[in-house]
């Protein structure tokens, strides 16, 4: 049992082919080694032929530590051709969060961490500008200001991946970081960067999405949270939510109602990426929440 009184649990998740019998390979291997399963999802995608899977095992019910299990499984995991992780829920991930200068996602994910409700590390805040500093350092967070110069970008990207890389993140959340990461950061951290869009993607991508909204007359608006790809706003899909508004509401009121909305998406697909939940499917992802 960890620290906050959490069981210990292995998480493991895999893609593979789609065939007859991964499951009961799957499970009749834990059961084997007497691997006590406390929640597993499935799902199979007929237009692509994959298979997806979502393991809990209780750790306490092997007879081995996650080193051993990760070696006994590689066996069933060339036989079945999978792709595959394996999580130790008592290994808490390290969260690099970074921002700009609108604070409403950083502050919300800063409080939701100090509460308990999101199980990881946040080592280090990052923004191109200085006004956050407080608010990060507040949370006993360290700070750091990486200024992107219009006229020397590959530079201070340069500068950004080494304060990132010096962090040793699992994760990047782009908390309203209002610059587009360079395609080598990006493939960098391959699906292991979140990002919180202002829009309910694809409509309304790029910049000022709540004045396109308006200017359309749209009567719902929304928030998405994607993984971040080379391509501007059209990663995987992790999370979407949206809010009705009417003709009486004005830009002001769209951005008001919006920053509640992106502020529960970009944490709930934050949780969900944390517990391992997600799965990308090409350019879609499977979210056993």
């Amino acid at each position: 049992m960890s620290e906050d009184g959490a069981v210990r649990r292995y998480v493991l998740t895999m893609s593979c082919p789609d065939r007859t019998g991964i499951v009961a390979t799957v499970s009749g291997f834990l059961a084997a080694h007497g691997g006590w399963v406390i929640e597993a999802a499935q799902h199979g995608d007929l237009t692509t032929g994959r298979f997806f899977q979502r393991v809990e095992v209780l750790a306490d019910s092997l007879p081995f530590g996650p080193e051993e299990l990760s070696q006994r499984f590689e066996v069933v995991a060339r036989e079945l051709q999978l792709d595959w992780r394996l999580s130790d829920t008592d290994v808490r991930k390290r969260v690099v969060l970074l921002a700009s200068r609108e604070d409403h996602c950083l502050a919300d994910l800063l409080h939701r961490w100090r509460g308990g409700e999101l199980r990881c590390e946040i080592p280090l805040v990052v923004s191109n500008h200085p006004d956050l500093r407080p608010l990060a350092e507040w949370h006993g967070v360290e700070f750091s200001h990486v200024p992107i110069a219009a006229d020397r970008k590959e530079h201070s990207f340069t500068q950004l991946g080494d304060v990132i890389a010096e962090a040793s993140p699992d994760v990047i959340v782009l908390a309203r970081y209002m610059q587009v990461l360079p395609e080598q950061l990006c493939d960098e951290y391959a699906g292991r960067i979140l990002n919180i869009h202002h829009s309910f993607l694809p409509s309304f991508a790029g910049a000022k999405p709540y004045h396109q909204a308006f200017a359309r007359g749209v009567k719902l608006i929304g928030a998405t949270c994607h993984y971040v790809t080379a391509e501007l706003d059209a990663g995987p899909i992790i999370e979407q939510d949206l809010s009705r508004i009417d003709h009486a509401d004005t830009v002001d009121d769209l951005v008001r109602i919006g920053r509640d909305v992106e502020r529960a998406v970009l944490a709930r697909g934050l949780r969900w990426h944390l517990e391992d939940r997600v799965l990308v499917n090409g350019s879609r992802t499977v979210v056993f929440a």
